[in-house]
């Protein structure tokens, strides 16, 4: 008596024999003594297709050089068809091939393995450049050879039996029932269905970027939450589609999302965080902060962290989470004037009235700052060697830098110090040995006794 595996396995290796005994069938039909002239047609029509490729790539690839203006999608195409040459030029060949035989035979069925072919191959250019939608390479690799095999099998009319032996290949769990062929169509349904919803949010974020009447911050929360939206959707939808029930997801999924509550309590932190952000419009992006030690202009607000540029070409992945609970500079909240300070000091021989105005003049030329709000010298007290001042003046560029303008400021100082005759002093010191004056004194002393 044979037990219930060894029937279901019994069955599946009988399903596995005829669908080898199929295939085989197929193939030695393809290869009747009557179909040979075919095959020759064919390997001549590979070699003359190898023949052009090699000849006509590198050229292709010298011609492309010069394009280098060109937009980058017209590259990308003209790469993949330098790539895939000898395909191109098989397929067009090989229909050439099978126009000239219906032409002259009136039995279309004796070209019937030029045309098999033809199908093959006008199928796989197709499934090329179907596939290069895909950005990422591993996916689009997988992408290929998937439906690379899909659609040779449908031409080779097997699809049919391939896909009732890969479903007999399945896993029960009480009433639920996993086959091969299930995953194999969840697998192609979910990426299909990221793929549609990659390009309609990537179509609907670049048109909410370009809308000058939403905030920088809403902007992105937008688009944050159309990607959500899309890819949550395309998620569910693909499940539902291959059969899978939503109900035990759900429970299964609200189980899992407790446990990783508790073990990502800081990601969770920074999500909430960088919504927080978003709403209250607190930092946006191309503001320019200071957090620490850090100081750059905001380039874009992700979901987990800010990234911040600063004047040196470093990028910082700043946590949402420490922009919320930290003390944040925004220097361009509200509105982007800055005010900077520079302190120095003149000899007590200077005059200080003059000493103010050169100060104010000298700075006002300084590309950069502002006239219209001018700039302020005051006098802050008297030191030691220099009667010390403070010159206060504004910008609106802060992302062009802090320290370079201060710089510049102090550079016109100097020039116009030096061409109205004020000196800038510095402390000296004047040391005196009274242990040798001592000395010196005593043995005077002792010659005159």
């Amino acid at each position: 008596m044979i037990s219930g595996m060894d029937a279901e396995y019994t069955a599946l290796l009988a399903e596995a024999r005829d669908l080898w005994a199929l295939i085989r069938l197929q193939f030695q039909n393809l290869l009747l003594p009557s179909r040979l002239w075919q095959v020759a047609i064919l390997v001549a029509i590979f070699a003359a297709a190898h023949l052009v490729a090699a000849i006509a790539r590198p050229r292709m690839r010298e011609w492309m050089r010069g394009l280098e203006n060109r937009p980058t999608w017209q590259l990308r195409l003209l790469l993949t068809i330098n790539r895939r040459l000898r395909l191109l030029v098989f397929t067009v060949l090989v229909w050439i091939a099978v126009w000239i035989a219906r032409e002259a035979s009136p039995f279309p069925s004796r070209s019937f393995l030029l045309a098999l072919a033809a199908s093959l191959a006008l199928a796989w250019v197709a499934v090329i450049f179907a596939a290069r939608l895909v950005r990422n390479p591993v996916l689009r690799s997988v992408v290929r050879w998937g439906l690379w095999v899909y659609v040779t099998l449908v031409v080779l009319g097997v699809a049919d039996e391939v896909g009732g032996a890969l479903d007999g290949v399945a896993f029960s769990f009480g009433s639920f029932r996993l086959s091969v062929l299930t995953i194999i169509k969840a697998v192609v349904i979910l990426s299909a269905l990221f793929i549609v919803a990659r390009f309609v949010a990537a179509g609907s974020a670049e048109r909410i970027r370009r809308n000058e009447e939403i905030s920088p911050s809403m902007r992105v929360l937008a688009v944050k939450v159309l990607q959500i939206v899309l890819y949550g959707a395309a998620f569910f939808i693909g499940l539902k589609v291959v059969g899978v029930d939503l109900t035990g997801l759900a429970v299964l999924s609200g189980a899992i999302g407790v446990g990783l509550g508790f073990g990502l309590q800081k990601v969770v932190s920074n999500l909430v965080s960088g919504v927080i952000i978003l709403l209250d419009k607190s930092i946006k992006p191309g503001d320019v902060i200071s957090l620490g030690e850090t100081f750059g202009w905001v380039g874009t607000l992700g979901a987990r962290y800010a990234s911040v540029t600063t004047r040196d070409g470093k990028e910082y992945l700043i946590p949402n989470e420490d922009l919320i609970t930290g003390q944040v500079v925004n220097w361009s909240h509200s509105n982007t004037f800055v005010r900077l300070d520079i302190t120095f000091g003149t000899a007590y021989g200077d005059d200080p009235h003059k000493v103010r105005r050169v100060a104010i003049e000298a700075a006002s030329a300084v590309e950069r700052v502002l006239t219209t709000r001018p700039p302020v010298c005051h006098i802050t007290g008297f030191g030691n060697s220099s009667v010390d001042y403070i010159l206060r003046f504004w910008i609106t560029d802060p992302a062009g830098g802090l320290t370079n303008i201060r710089g510049n400021v102090y550079l016109a100082l100097w020039d116009a110090f030096q061409e109205h005759g004020i000196s800038i002093p510095f402390p000296q010191r004047e040391v005196r040995v009274l242990n040798d004056a001592i000395r010196v004194e005593d043995g005077l002393a002792k010659g005159e006794g």
